[in-house]
C-alpha cells in the first residue's frame, strides 16, 4: 500500500514531486535553511552526559556518530529517558545502548517539498553531504558527513518569513 502513496514514494526517491500547486517555498534547496553546525554524540557518551548535553543546548535529538565518521544513528531526549526509565539502559551505559536508526536523511541538493514530505511523518530528518575520503594509498572511500539536523519548526521558520524571496 505505501507503493501507491505518493508522499512515500517522493520521500524514497521513487517518484518526484507531483504537487500541482506548489508553495513558493517547494522547489527551494534545503541548504537555504542556513542551518547551524550540528553537535555530534561519540558513541562512548553515557545515558547521563547525552541528556545533560541536549538540555543544555536546548535541543531533543542529536546524531551518534564514530571516530571515522560513520553515523551510527540518532539519540533523543525523549528515547534516552523512556529506556532509562524503564530500566532498558542505565544512566551510565553509552548511548549506543539507546540509539535508534528509524530516521530520515536528506541531503542539501533536496528541496524543501521533499523535506516536508519526510516532516509529515518524521520529527527530524538528518542533513548529509556525502564527501570522498582518501587514503595513503590512493584509494577512495565514500562517506556521509553530518551537517545538519532539521526540524518541522526550522521548516515552519523559514516558510513563514515576510520576504518570499
Amino acid at each position: 500500500s505505501k507503493f501507491v502513496n505518493d508522499k512515500w514514494m517522493i520521500k524514497n526517491d521513487f517518484l518526484d514531486d507531483i504537487q500541482e500547486h506548489k508553495p513558493w517555498w517547494w522547489n527551494i534547496k534545503v541548504q537555504k535553511l542556513n542551518l547551524s553546525a550540528p553537535f555530534i554524540l561519540l558513541p562512548e557518551v553515557s545515558c547521563q552526559k547525552a541528556i545533560e548535553i541536549l538540555q543544555e543546548k536546548g535541543y531533543d535529538q542529536a546524531p551518534v556518530v564514530s571516530e571515522s565518521g560513520v553515523i551510527l544513528g540518532m539519540v533523543t531526549l525523549s528515547n534516552t529517558l523512556t529506556s532509562v526509565l524503564a530500566g532498558n539502559a542505565q544512566f551510565s551505559d553509552p548511548v549506543t545502548k539507546v540509539i535508534y536508526n528509524q530516521y530520515s536523511k536528506i541531503g542539501l541538493e533536496n528541496s524543501l517539498g521533499k523535506l516536508s514530505c519526510i516532516l509529515e511523518d518524521d520529527h527530524f530528518a538528518v542533513v548529509v553531504q556525502e564527501q570522498t575520503q582518501f587514503n595513503g594509498n590512493g584509494s577512495s572511500l565514500r562517506k556521509e558527513v553530518v551537517v545538519g539536523v532539521v526540524t518541522a519548526m526550522d521548516l515552519l521558520t523559514f516558510v513563514s518569513r515576510d520576504d518570499k524571496r
